[in-house]
């Protein structure tokens, strides 16, 4: 006799990490609930290798058969009792249960987001050098590199280094200043004249290859003559027949 009694997804337990499905999620499940210590480690491995063969395109991922054990105590609750390979590095073990590492999150800044939160940082650091030429030229590198951040979110406006300046001197309260007769160049400024210099060299070895097309052509010019020769060698060939 059929059961019509279905049950929605709503309805079941949440999947903890949905990409391994809720096969390996109820595999799992049972392998807490078997007693003998060896047929449950040996389930265990069996479902890792499972696992692997559901994203096999990851295999080449570093430290990837680690992950796949720590995954696999995720989805139990850490309340799997198995033994990973020796080789295999876990988290820390708090109270018998593996738990993940801290992921800190960075406080957003509420003004000049524009910047990023790396011109925050550089600025923090540029605030505790000791002042010098090496912190003049590391504050300067941070303007210009503020203005090539202002001009990827505001390419329809154009923006000057009095703008630049003053946006620098808030976010350090102060500490950084810029004088005001110092230009901000782009950061790859410095390497037109190099350009400069490998476009002009490159335009004497397009001299040398013309004059070297117009030797060949002249080459080729006398291979016609001497094929044309052969041709009047050949004539004597027939000549002679």
């Amino acid at each position: 006799m059929i059961d019509w009694n279905m049950t929605y997804n709503s309805a079941k337990d949440t999947l903890i990490i949905p990409e391994y499905g809720r096969h390996v999620q109820l595999l799992v499940d049972h392998a807490k609930t078997i007693e003998d210590p060896v047929l449950r480690q040996r389930l265990a491995e069996r479902i890792i290798r499972l696992m692997m063969q559901m994203v096999p395109q990851n295999r080449n991922i570093e430290d990837y058969r680690g992950k796949l054990w720590r995954h696999l105590f995720r989805i139990a609750k850490n309340e799997l009792n198995v033994s990973p390979p020796d080789d295999i590095k876990m988290p820390t073990e708090v109270s018998g249960k593996f738990t993940p590492d801290h992921v800190g999150y960075p406080a957003s800044e509420a003004r000049y987001r524009h910047y990023g939160h790396n011109v925050q940082t550089m600025i923090k650091k540029a605030i505790a050098m000791e002042e010098g030429p090496k912190r003049d030229g590391f504050v300067a590198a941070i303007a210009a590199y503020m203005k090539l951040a202002y001009k990827t979110w505001n390419r329809e406006h154009y923006v000057s280094d009095d703008v630049i300046k003053a946006d620098l001197k808030t976010l350090s309260n102060g500490a950084l200043v810029l004088p005001d007769e110092q230009s901000l160049e782009n950061l790859v400024s410095n390497t037109a004249p190099r350009r400069s210099a490998t476009g002009g060299r490159s335009s004497g070895g397009s001299a040398k290859r013309s004059s070297g097309s117009s030797y060949g052509s002249s080459s080729n010019r006398g291979g016609g003559g001497r094929r044309n020769n052969n041709n009047t060698s050949g004539g004597r060939r027939s000549y002679k027949k």
